[in-house]
C-alpha cells in the first residue's frame, strides 16, 4: 500500500502545500509549492482563525480539551506551516512575547475558582497543558533562537521528573492541578512538552524527551491498568480524529515518529500497526470522531475519508520506516 498522492493532490490548498513538502520532497521555492500556499493563506477559514488569534487577550480557558481554545487553533496554523514572515501572524506574536511570566512560560487569560485553590478571579497565568503549545507555535513560526522563547523552553523543560513532566502550573493558579496523584506524570503534558522539543532539533534527544517518550510508551503498554490524572489510552484514544488538539492515535504517533532513536521499539510498532490497520484498500483514512469545533473543514465529518487526516498518517508511517 502506498500513499494515495494524486488524491491528496486533488485536495484543498492547505492539504495540497504540505502533500508537495514533506511526502513529495518539494522545494518550498517551487512554482506548485509557492501556489499551494497562496491558496491556503487566502482559504476564508484560516483567514478567520487569524482574525481570532489577533483578537487579544483571548477568552479565559474553560476547558483545555476544548478544541475551540485559540491556542490549539494557533498550533494547527503552526502546523500548516506559517511563520513570522506571515504579517498577519505578527500581532499574535508580539501579544504572546509580551506576556511573558518571570520564570520563562508565556501566560494565557485564566480563572480558578478559590474551591480549587485560585483567586477566583480573571487573572494570567499557565499550565503544562498550554504553555508548551504557546512555545510550539512560536517556534514553528521560526522563532526558535529568540531569547524569550529559549528561557520559557528552558525553564519548562526543567520541570520535567524521574517520571516525566507532571501537572504544573504557574503561581497565579494556587494549588489547582488535574484530578490524579501529585507524583503521578500528566499524559497530556509529557505529549505537548515533547511536541514542543520535537520541534526544536538539539533538544530531541536530550534526556528529558527520553523520559517523556518512555513515559507515553509504558502508558500505552500498560493501558488497561495505568490511566493516570483520568487520560485512558482505551476506545476512544483509538480513534482516528483530527486536527491534532488533545491525548488520541494520531497525536502521539505523530509526536513520537519525530525520535529516530525509538527504531525498532514494540510498543511504537502496535501504535503504527493499529493505524495502518484502519486504512482502507485505497489508502485512505477516515474519521473516527470529530471536533465540532471544527465542523466547516473537511475533516470536520465522518462520513467520508479526510485528506488531511489520510496526509497526516502516511506522514507518521513514512517517518517511521525511514528511521
Amino acid at each position: 500500500m502506498k500513499p494515495p498522492i494524486d488524491w491528496l493532490l486533488e485536495g484543498e490548498p492547505w492539504i495540497t502545500y504540505r502533500t508537495r513538502l514533506d511526502l513529495l520532497g518539494e522545494a518550498e521555492g517551487s512554482q506548485a509549492v509557492q501556489m499551494a500556499r497562496n491558496g491556503m493563506l487566502a482559504d476564508p477559514r484560516l483567514q478567520s482563525i487569524l482574525t481570532e488569534l489577533n483578537a487579544w487577550p483571548w477568552t479565559v480557558i474553560s476547558s483545555h480539551k476544548s478544541a475551540g481554545q485559540p491556542f490549539h487553533k494557533l498550533t494547527f496554523a503552526a502546523d500548516l506551516g506559517l511563520t513570522a514572515s506571515d504579517q498577519q501572524l505578527q500581532p499574535v506574536i508580539d501579544h504572546i512575547l509580551g506576556q511573558q511570566a518571570e520564570e520563562g512560560p508565556f501566560q494565557l487569560p485564566v480563572n480558578i475558582p478559590t474551591h480549587f485553590g485560585g483567586s477566583g478571579e480573571d487573572s494570567w497565568g499557565w499550565a503544562l497543558c498550554d504553555a508548551p503549545l504557546l512555545v510550539y507555535g512560536l517556534v514553528k513560526f521560526g522563532l526558535g533562537t529568540e531569547a524569550p522563547v529559549q528561557k520559557a523552553v528552558a525553564s519548562l523543560t526543567g520541570l520535567g521528573r524521574e517520571n516525566g513532566w507532571p501537572c504544573a502550573v504557574s503561581k497565579e493558579l494556587g494549588k489547582f492541578r488535574g484530578p490524579g496523584r501529585k507524583e503521578d506524570p500528566c499524559p497530556f503534558a509529557n505529549l505537548a512538552m515533547l511536541k514542543l522539543l520535537a520541534a526544536l532539533p538539539d533538544q530531541r534527544d536530550n534526556q528529558a524527551v527520553r523520559v517523556g517518550a518512555e513515559t507515553l510508551l509504558n502508558l500505552w503498554a500498560n493501558s488497561r491498568e495505568q490511566h493516570p490524572y483520568i487520560f485512558y489510552m482505551g476506545t476512544d484514544f483509538r480513534k482516528l480524529k483530527v486536527p491534532l488538539v488533545w491525548y488520541d492515535l494520531v497525536h502521539v504517533l505523530e509526536v513520537l515518529s519525530q525520535f529516530p532513536w525509538l527504531k525498532g521499539d514494540p510498543r511504537l510498532g502496535e501504535m503504527i500497526d493499529l493505524l495502518k490497520s484502519k486504512a482502507d484498500s485505497d489508502g485512505h483514512f477516515t474519521l473516527e470522531s470529530v471536533w465540532t469545533a471544527w465542523k466547516d473543514w473537511e475533516f470536520g465529518q465522518k462520513k467520508v475519508p479526510s485528506r488531511w487526516l489520510t496526509f497526516l498518517a502516511w506522514r507518521i508511517i513514512r517517518r517511521v520506516e525511514a528511521i
